[in-house]
């Protein structure tokens, strides 16, 4: 294996040396002190009972958003006092209009509007800590702090209790937290980290108490003290949440086919539970889990054959995922690597990917999702900063069922599965520095089973990660380490060998080799940067290595893109500390990024420089500038050889209105376009255009249309061998996508929400100009291909295919079929949310999709117009309710 020695020269070269640090301003203090349980305050907002006046109020907050440590336009001040069960938090939000609060409502955890928000570090490691937030409105949100500061988990949904009320000097708001929703150790005398928030909405203003300059790295590390905790114990959390699903589907009836009859039932039951296990270590499990009121993927269509990577959103995978939470790389500039980690919770419970044998007459019903027969998580931190996650799933065996007339077969499409992911690590000085290791293992049942040859019998990955920072974490090192292992037939092992991420069959590869007789396939990969994030000098930086070995697979429990890189990486930017003429806030960046191969061959270089505004209007705006140098791909001819796309310069900038106002507008605008402007080798645009209004504090509306352009010449469309070579067909694509997303959200109270989601999409290619590669790393574009002529193609319209004749004989050397499409989708859901009591909620949900296709050829709009609601959609309609029992 070489790798060139500019590669190494670039790395040092983007090595600066900055050497102004910043000094923490001296961490405050608050002194608590504890009330007995008959004392304790009624949680009406008002802060008027006695108790109140046994602790002094704690005010003189700082701004830090959007200028840095000034006096905030208005003063904020807070109260805390405890018992044995409950700390109890007071707020006085001053404001000499009280008529303008901004009294917005949202969904929970939705942050709308004037808000005061307190984190506490319970367990005073610098790294973790636990936040509530609740509006002038009474809408609370919560949040799980991690990797200080760097990660807000807010589908952490404890529960506790709060009130606002609004009076001739502002607002006020009182919080009640049970100690069981907090982690603390077992002693006498407690010392916690706390940091209070306010957001001044009509000064778009956020202040805190603590302060810490913005440049600063960290933020849990920075907090104040809470001091005077003294004499409670570490309380053990029980909760147990049953529920029951009532589910009705209808959907168009297809005569003849015994699985599209138009409509379903059924009633569901399930259970969520948390157990403390320690006061520190907590158990989570579900049992048979439905994720029903969760809000759909939005449509995507890709032709360059990456994966797409979707979020989390179902609550059980999301919550406490910081513990599971291993990126390979957390980049700030580089590209789609930074995406790649050892778990991706969304492959379990996927659609099964399993294929099925079935004949031209046979109907075929298989299963959308994998069902989940049980998971669990034991996750938690003790005092002593370890950090420990575990959580074990397993998924059951799916059947997709066959029939032809009055006989029925089924085939597996998804076996038995068993899922595992532990991570542990260990905070050293007080968070300054970490280790930590991540193992996961997916075993599934395939013996006997036709899906010996698709699927991995077995798969394990692991890694190190190491963290260390110093001069006041201003500067970062991290390091990891990671390897991978999968293991199964000789034909499975073939098929990842073959496969997108790692395609060891293509001819020019010399580092490469399929071997058919493998049963396993390992590789390593990992990381190394360093960071300074500024300090006082307002100037930060990143730069590292980023590496993936042929052999690495992650993609039964993780996410890989793909295998056999090594990319560099250097990000650096200046933030200006004071606001100066018609800036409120102004920041510049540069980036450039390269990427290797394992075989020492340079494929990409880039660099980039932008820059972002905010204004003394309130609006904001950005733009930025890529000029690609080289871009080699070997991925364009899936599984082929190198193929040299034409470098070009892309552009992007976005405006944003003033945030504040019920009507506010945002739009965004890409571009990209080839150095070279032979017939547009390749064009992109893209436009997103979002509108919201908000009529009232209750009611939202939201419309988001986006339209999205390529003219690529050169896009794969198949391979076929001739003449003892491989042909690579390729064509000029026309791609045009256009979507809307329309958003509603009615907030009747604090814990009663409709909200509706809906994005009718459709994406169209045309293909024209088919060629075979002839030079693929031609400098020229036109002289990488041979250009069919009339008398070499022609188009057979029976079978839909393009026929070839190539040495032209009169005889079909080979044919393609159309790669034209029309894809066409339309998903929506509707969601009423009542949290009757807290921590238990009713959920009505009305989802509704379709997909249909349309002729390729046919105006856009005009199609999607036409096809969107031309077929009986389907919709689903499910009452969930669950009800939270709390020890």
């Amino acid at each position: 294996m070489h790798v060139k020695k500019q590669f190494l020269s670039a790395i040092l070269a983007a090595l600066p040396i900055w050497t102004i640090f910043a000094t923490d301003p001296e961490p405050r203090c608050y002194e608590t002190c504890q009330v007995l349980d008959q004392e304790c305050p009624f949680i009406d907002g008002t802060v008027t009972e006695d108790c109140w006046d046994k602790v002094l109020w704690a005010s003189e907050f700082t701004e830090y958003q959007p200028e840095d440590g000034t006096k905030p336009t208005r003063e904020t001040a807070f109260k805390i006092i405890y018992d044995q069960r409950y700390v109890y938090v007071a707020f006085r939000c001053f404001d000499p209009e009280p008529e303008k609060i901004v009294r917005r409502m949202s969904r929970r955890d939705g942050f709308a509007g004037d808000w005061v928000e307190i984190n506490f570090d319970s367990y005073f490691d610098k790294r973790t800590a636990f936040s509530f937030t609740i509006s002038a409105s009474g809408v609370k949100s919560d949040e799980f702090i991690s990797s200080d500061g760097n990660n807000w988990d807010s589908n952490w949904n404890p529960i506790w209790h709060g009130k606002t009320s609004i009076d001739s000097l502002g607002w006020t708001a009182e919080i009640r937290i049970p100690l069981t929703q907090l982690r603390y150790g077992n002693k006498d005398e407690h010392i916690w980290g706390i940091q209070v928030t306010r957001r001044d909405f009509r000064a778009d203003e956020r202040s805190t108490w603590q302060y810490i300059p913005r440049n600063t790295n960290g933020w849990v590390s920075k907090f104040g003290q809470l001091a005077g905790i003294s004499g409670i114990k570490p309380q053990k959390q029980v909760e147990i949440q049953p529920y029951v699903i009532a589910s009705a589907e209808k959907f168009q009836k297809i005569e003849g086919n015994p699985f599209a009859d138009g409509s379903d039932s059924k009633i569901d039951v399930g259970l969520d539970g948390k157990i403390g296990i320690t006061s520190d270590l907590t158990l989570d499990f579900t049992i048979n889990p439905d994720f029903g009121q969760v809000e759909a993927d939005p449509s995507s269509l890709t032709l360059d054959g990456f994966q797409i990577f979707f979020d989390e959103r179902r609550p059980f995978f999301v919550e406490n995922n910081n513990l599971f939470d291993f990126r390979i790389t957390q980049a700030q500039a580089g590209g789609p690597f930074g995406n790649d980690q050892l778990f991706y919770s969304r492959r379990i419970g996927a659609a099964p990917m399993g294929s099925i044998s079935a004949g031209d007459d046979e109907y075929v019903n298989i299963p959308d999702v994998t069902s989940i027969l049980g998971a669990a998580k034991f996750s938690g931190k003790t005092k002593n900063g370890t950090a420990l996650g575990i959580m074990e799933s397993v998924t059951g065996e799916e059947k997709g069922m066959i029939r032809f007339g009055g006989d029925e077969r089924s085939e597996m499409v998804e076996p038995l599965t068993n899922w595992f992911i532990g991570y542990v690590s260990q905070d050293f000085k007080q968070g300054k520095s970490s280790l930590g290791g991540m193992f996961t293992a997916v075993n599934r049942r395939l013996e006997g089973s036709v899906l010996e040859d698709q699927f991995h019998k077995n798969a394990y990955t692991g890694g190190l990660d190491y963290r260390y920072t110093w001069k006041e974490r201003q500067w970062v090192l991290t390091a990891n380490m990671i390897f991978s292992r999968v293991a199964g037939s000789a034909a499975a092992i073939e098929n990842t060998q073959r496969s997108f991420t790692h395609y060891f069959q293509r001819p020019d590869a010399g580092h490469l080799l399929v071997d058919s007789t493998r049963t396993d396939l390992s590789g390593i990969g990992g990381n190394v940067s360093i960071a300074n994030y500024g300090g006082d000098d307002n100037l930060s930086f990143q730069t590292g290595v980023s590496f993936r070995s042929p052999g690495l697979e992650l993609n039964d429990a993780g996410f890989l893109n793909s295998s056999d890189q090594i990319n560099h990486y250097f990000w650096g930017g200046y933030r200006f500390p004071d606001a100066f003429s018609i800036f409120r806030s102004f920041r510049i960046n540069y980036n450039h990024w390269s990427r290797w191969d394992f075989d020492g061959e340079n494929l990409y270089q880039a660099l980039n420089t932008n820059a972002h505004a905010g204004f003394t209007n309130f609006w904001s705006a950005g733009t930025g500038l890529t000029l690609e140098l080289k871009d080699i791909s070997n991925r364009a001819l899936f599984g082929g050889p190198l193929m040299r796309q034409t470098p070009g310069f892309a552009s992007w900038f976005y405006i944003n209105s003033d945030s504040r106002k019920k009507f506010t507008a945002h739009f965004n605008g890409f571009g990209f376009h080839p150095w070279q402007k032979h017939k547009g080798a390749i064009k992109v645009e893209s436009y997103r255009f979002s509108l919201q209004y908000q009529p009232t504090n209750a009611v939202r509306i939201s419309v988001t249309p986006r339209f999205f352009r390529q003219n690529r010449a050169i896009q794969n469309v198949s391979s076929t061998d001739f003449m003892e070579e491989t042909r690579y067909i390729t064509g000029r694509v026309i791609q045009r996508t256009f979507s809307t997303s329309f958003r509603l959200s009615v907030n009747l109270s604090p814990n009663l929400t409709v909200q509706y989601w809906g994005q009718p999409f459709i994406s169209k290619g045309n293909y024209s100009e088919f060629n075979h590669i002839t030079d693929p790393l031609a400098k020229l574009y036109q002289d990488r291909y041979h250009l069919f002529g009339t008398e070499e193609i022609r188009w057979d319209d029976d079978d839909g295919t393009y026929l070839i004749d190539e040495d032209g004989d009169g005889v079909t050397d080979y044919d393609f079929s159309n790669p034209d499409f029309s894809f066409i989708q339309f998903r929506s859901n509707m969601v009423l949310r009542w949290e009757y009591q807290a921590g238990s909620e009713l959920f009505l949900v009305w989802s509704q999709s379709g997909t249909t296709s349309d002729d390729p050829q046919a105006e856009l709009i005009h199609s999607l117009r036409n096809n969107i609601f031309g077929e009986d959609p389907h919709n689903i309609f499910l009452l969930k309710l669950t009800y939270r029992f709390l020890k």
